[in-house]
This record gives structure tokens, sequence and C-alpha cells, in this order.
């Protein structure tokens, strides 16, 4: 895996194109390639940590990885991780195990002592089994897509 160039911040300190290729590619993701239409931005995009993975591509800087932390009490008690996602050109390449590493290890020193909550889509289960997060719900529906919470 070609390295990854770790950028975390709020919203306010990103740029004008890393905002940019980070709504195109959550667009991508969560509306274009899943089908689902939802407000994928909201509220919670003003209140939280962004994490992006950049990769230089042909020299073109080019964003592979992408999540968002929401701080303990803005949507749950606990740290909520949100909108992981990876671009279609580097899945099966490690780019998710290394952002979810990166987001957890950026999560818990931003926000000591407090737990991790996601909203995982339910077959990703055994994925996110491997971070240290376990179920705690049955499977609902968010946007028509099966769901489960999980904490670690």
């Amino acid at each position: 895996m070609a390295p990854i160039d770790w950028q975390w911040a709020p919203l306010d300190e990103l740029d004008g194109r890393a905002v940019h290729a980070m709504l195109r590619l959550r667009q991508q993701v969560f509306v274009l390639e899943q089908t689902c239409l939802y407000p994928d931005i909201d509220a919670l995009d003003l209140e939280a940590h962004h994490l992006l993975g950049w990769q230089r591509v042909d020299g073109v800087r080019t964003l592979r990885a992408y999540l968002r932390c929401i701080p303990p009490g803005a949507h749950y008690d606990e740290i909520a991780i949100g909108r992981v996602l990876t671009a279609e050109e580097v899945r099966g390449q490690g780019w998710g195990s290394a952002l979810m590493n990166e987001g957890i290890r950026r999560a818990e020193a931003q926000f000591p002592r407090h737990r991790i909550r996601i909203s995982a889509q339910a077959h990703l289960e055994r994925f996110y089994t491997g971070f240290g997060f376990a179920r705690v719900s049955d499977i609902y529906l968010e946007d028509e897509i099966p769901h489960i919470a999980m904490q670690r």
C-alpha cells in the first residue's frame, strides 16, 4: 500500500479543496454506489473532526479514505465515528483497516476516557469486531440499509 498522508481537522480548518474532495467522495460512495438518497451533509459535520487519507496519484493529491469523529455529547454520549469509507480504487488494499486504526487512535487521543460508538452497516459487523467493537443492538434500518449499533 502506498504511503497515506493523514489529515485530521475540524471542518473550519479544512480548505475548500479538502472539503470538496470529502463531500465528493462521500457522495460517490454513499449516494451513488449505494443508491441511497439521504441528507449526507448535516449539522454534525460542523461538530466533527474529519480524518482524510490522501495519496499522491500521478503527482496529484487524491482523497482515498475518510471518516468523521463526532465528540461525545454531540450525537451520542460516546464518541461517534461515522461516514467511514474508502475510494473504490483502493478497496482490498488495506486502506479500510488503516483508516479505522488511525481514526480510533485520533479519537481516543482527542477525547480520552470515552467509549466509541458506531452505527455500522450490518454486513460489516465482522470487520468492526476486529477493531474491538461489539454489537449492542438488533438490526435496524437506517436510510433503508440494515445497520447495527456497535461500541468499543
